[in-house]
């Protein structure tokens, strides 16, 4: 705003006198330069205010006006001033023109205030009024109040307030400039700038329209805000409802309506009543359970089975928003999670050996039955308990240098004797394996702890009986040393004894080393499918995608599998070890294996993307079918595994006395190097397929150990990327075979499942759950008992209809399932086909169930060997109930 001084300018009327003096000329020539300066500087200060949007509220445009009224005064100053220099030069005849220019220049100040937009008012150094534009004398035009100069700026204001003209409105700290509201309506921006005399100028601008402006486009802010507000939450998944703090519904989405089951609620209802409608429950900040605590949120199952989950959130301002979610598929995965544990456990529980994991922090994190039983802790309490604090300090401290090995990323296994809850020494081999991310970073120890005391007293057993004997042995050569030709004979026979008995240490020592090797294999082996199922669990509990949940679910069916078959194998090893398998050899038609494991494998075979191609024979042979079968199982199993694509073939070649049965495959193949040592314990081919290599290569040396049994041949050929071709020799049989159940699967026969109706008897819980589950999931119409008085009550004292009774050879109370279904089957009018599910291997059962005409199946059960056994005994009914 420009400087205007109250004190005579160049531009102001003088008298009519003589000729100034020259000083005085010069005085006034200094006070026009000043002046032009002063209103140089103005004019940029202006410029800069306008271009940068410093001048809040006021109106740019009238703004920009009065710049342009200041450049032009500005410049005619400027005029002025070169005109008075010219007139200087001149000499004092040109000081009369100078004088007329200067009014003129006056004159043009005043028609400026004059054409601005705005009501200007000016006051000198003692605030008094100086001058003032018609636009301010226009405001007082219908009042009693007249404004004359020389009136004192607070009488102006107090003049302005008092005359009900003006109403000063409030302002906020951060704003420069003075409101005023007019009694018309009308609104007014006041600016004061200080002159360069201390004195005051004033400017009234009105921004009427641009309040009104701000207001309406505040007012279509606040209506864009709400809609997007209410956009957002319509679009939400979870039910919102938010409640003011007079507890009445203010805003709401679709969704809630759509969990609450209501209508279109009404706006401004109570919440209370709202919920009331629903079966909802109401839940607020100021709710309690029964202890009087605070809840915030709780769990409800509503009328058709969904679960939701209510969170309530206080407000600042009051109120409160409550939010309604759908967890009906997370509660659905955390069940199954759940189930997945369970397995887990049961299966570690059951293995003879301490298991642990321990966390980066030495906190134990799971701990199987024989862990906690070894140690003399209840169960689960070892769970958040640090190793230091679950042991003694001792203890800790002899473990200690092994575990750090461990968390340095180091597999550890290492001989540690401890003392039993019976006070009896136990020599313990423990295994840690470090849990490494694919980063490498460990995060947690793989505990395995077994029991080694009867391997190390065998192993001193077998050196003093060594050291024994070659003291005897010393003892004998010298009293010997004096006979001739028979004590000649006699030493070389010691000696071929002692060589006898090196070479029976040395397959002592190869087979405790074998031992040792398998254990520590499997210790690894073992817990990784355990950790794979751990993890892949964890992942389901944060995943809410159905497709994405699917496949962690069958990631963590894949690691039990894998669980499975190393316990499985484990148990064939250590049984063929032993010694207590023994072969029950009898003829038998060979298509009657050879048409089920077709059947079986060829599904295998498709899932991995292979075809089966089978070649029938009819042909009798004698042998044991049962471990042929998995003679012929681990080959088919193998020759799927390592095959990439192509296909396997299983058939036979007929050769006098014998049949050789062969299963081709064209995968990787075999080196002819490593050929010898294919059926040696933990070797596996040179080339193999990561991505199908999880076993720990006991598979031929299995098969190599039951052909050992039933003493039939095994043969192999390969060619490295081309294929192999396993084969064992059978002999042919002169007698004809004893009748058998058939299990030759078709898909007539699977559909006999659909609607048959099917007796489960199990003392377990879990695994009648499970039966349940599979069954009714083929189409079977189930009852489960846990007991023969349970299933009595179910089924009508056992005269309900049925078609399959499924009974476990261990029952309660010293029962088996053999006689079992005797009695059941002598209730009825028509026996029932009778399924028996054991873990007992022994050739007298199978010959025990083989009469009473029952099929045998050992645990683990397949379900695909379930399926086809249930459909041949279904079958097999229906075909004896038509022809009769």
């Amino acid at each position: 705003m420009a400087c205007i001084s109250t004190r005579p300018s160049p531009g102001l009327p003088l008298p009519a006198t003589e000729p100034a003096p020259a000083d005085e000329v010069q005085a006034e020539l200094a006070q026009l330069r000043y002046e032009n300066r002063k209103l140089q500087r103005i004019n940029a200060a202006l410029i800069e205010r306008i271009e940068s949007g410093v001048t809040r509220g006021s109106d740019p445009y009238a703004a920009f006006q009065h710049s342009v009224v200041l450049a032009e005064q500005v410049r005619e100053r400027t005029d002025a001033l070169n005109q008075a220099m010219a007139e200087l030069k001149a000499g004092n005849q040109l000081l009369s023109e100078a004088r007329l220019r200067a009014e003129t220049a006056h004159q043009h100040l005043i028609d400026a205030i004059e054409s601005i937009s705005d009501a200007f008012i000016l006051f000198d150094r003692n605030l008094r009024m100086v001058l003032c534009n018609s636009r301010f004398k226009a405001f007082w035009e219908n009042r009693r109040v007249r404004i004359i100069p020389g009136m004192r700026l607070a009488e102006v204001r107090r003049l302005m307030t008092s005359s009900g003209l003006f109403s000063e409105e409030p302002r906020s700290p951060t704003d420069e400039h003075l409101l005023y509201r007019q009694h018309n309506g009308r609104w007014l921006q006041v600016n004061e700038r200080p002159t360069c005399e201390g004195g005051r100028v004033i400017l009234f601008t009105d921004i009427t329209e641009v309040k009104l402006s701000e207001t309406l486009r505040r007012e279509q802010a606040v209506a864009q805000k709400s809609h997007l507000l209410q956009r957002a939450v319509d679009n939400l998944s979870q039910g919102v409802a938010m409640v003011n703090a007079d507890g009445v519904l203010e805003l709401w989405n679709r969704r809630f309506l759509e969990l609450s089951g209501l209508a279109p609620v009404a706006a401004h209802r109570p919440f209370a009543d709202v919920i009331a409608d629903s079966e909802l429950r109401l839940l607020t900040p100021e709710s309690r359970d029964d202890s009087g605590r605070v809840v915030h949120e709780c769990e409800q199952r509503l009328f058709d089975g969904r679960m939701l989950e209510i969170r309530t959130h206080p407000l600042p301002t009051g109120g409160f928003v409550n939010t309604f979610t759908d967890i009906t598929e997370r509660y659905l995965h955390a069940k199954a999670l759940s189930e997945s544990e369970r397995w887990i456990r049961l299966i570690t529980d059951h293995v003879p050996a301490l298991i642990a994991y321990l966390n980066a922090d030495l906190v134990y994190e799971f701990t199987n039955k024989v862990y906690e039983q070894w140690y003399c802790w209840p169960s689960g309490l070892m769970l958040g308990q640090s190793l230091r604090q679950a042991h003694s300090e001792q203890h800790y401290q002899r473990l200690e240098a092994y575990v750090a090995q461990a968390l340095a990323g180091e597999s550890v296994t290492f001989e540690f004797p401890e003392t039993n809850i019976s006070g009896q020494e136990r020599h313990m081999l423990r295994s840690y394996v470090p849990n490494r991310l694919a980063s490498g970073e460990v995060v947690g120890i793989f505990v395995l702890i077994r029991d080694i005391t009867e391997r190390r007293n065998t192993a001193q057993a077998l050196h003093q009986a060594y050291q024994h004997l070659e003291l005897r042995v010393r003892e004998r050569t010298a009293e010997l040393t004096s006979l001739n030709e028979q004590l000649l004979r006699e030493i070389e026979e010691r000696r071929r004894a002692e060589a006898r008995l090196r070479e029976a240490k040395h397959e002592a020592d190869q087979a405790n080393l074998s031992k040792t090797k398998f254990l520590a294999a499997v210790s690894h082996d073992l817990l990784q499918p355990l950790n794979a199922a751990r993890l892949f669990t964890s992942a389901l509990l944060e995943r809410r995608d159905p497709q994405a949940s699917a496949q962690l679910v069958r990631n963590v069916s894949n690691s039990l599998e894998d669980v499975e078959n190393l316990l499985g194998t484990l148990v064939d090893i250590s049984k063929l070890d032993a010694g207590v398998i023994t072969a029950d050899v009898a003829p038998f038609a060979l298509a009657e294996l050879m048409d089920n494991l077709a059947a079986e494998y060829a599904q295998v075979a498709r899932s991995e993307g292979l075809a089966l191609h089978f070649i029938g024979c009819s042909v009798v042979v004698r042998s044991d079918i049962q471990l042929l079968a998995r003679i012929l199982r681990n080959l088919l199993s193998n020759a799927i595994r390592y095959t990439p694509s192509g296909r396997v073939v299983l058939g036979c070649r007929r050769q006098p006395g014998r049949v050789r049965i062969e299963v081709w495959d064209t995968g990787i193949g075999i080196a002819e190097e490593h050929l010898e040592e294919m059926f040696q314990e933990f070797k596996r081919g040179a080339v193999q397929r990561p991505d199908q290599d999880r076993g720990l290569g006991l598979g031929l040396a299995i098969v190599e150990k039951i052909a050992g049994i039933l003493g039939h041949r095994i043969a192999v050929r390969s060619r490295p990327g081309k294929g192999s071709v396993f084969s064992v020799e059978v002999p042919l049989s002169t007698t004809a075979p004893i009748a058998r159940a058939q299990h030759a699967v078709c898909e007539s026969m699977l559909e006999c499942l659909r609607g048959a109706r099917v007796w489960v008897l199990d003392n377990d819980a879990a695994i009648c759950a499970g039966m349940r589950t599979l069954l009714e999931g083929w189409g079977c119409c189930v009852i489960t008992a846990l007991s023969e008085q349970d299933l009595a009550r179910q089924v009508d004292n056992y005269h309900a209809d049925a078609d399959l009774l499924i009974a476990d050879y261990h029952l309660d109370d010293d029962c088996n399932g053999v006689d079992a279904v005797a009695r059941i089957n002598a209730r009825r009018a028509r026996a029932l086909p009778a399924l028996m599910i054991t873990a007992n291997y022994s050739n007298e059962l199978k010959q025990q169930i083989r009469e009473r005409g029952h099929t045998l199946m050992h645990k683990p059960i397949r379900p695909m060997k379930l399926k086809t056994a249930m459909s041949h005994l279904l079958a097999t009914r229906a075909l004896k109930g038509s022809t009769s």
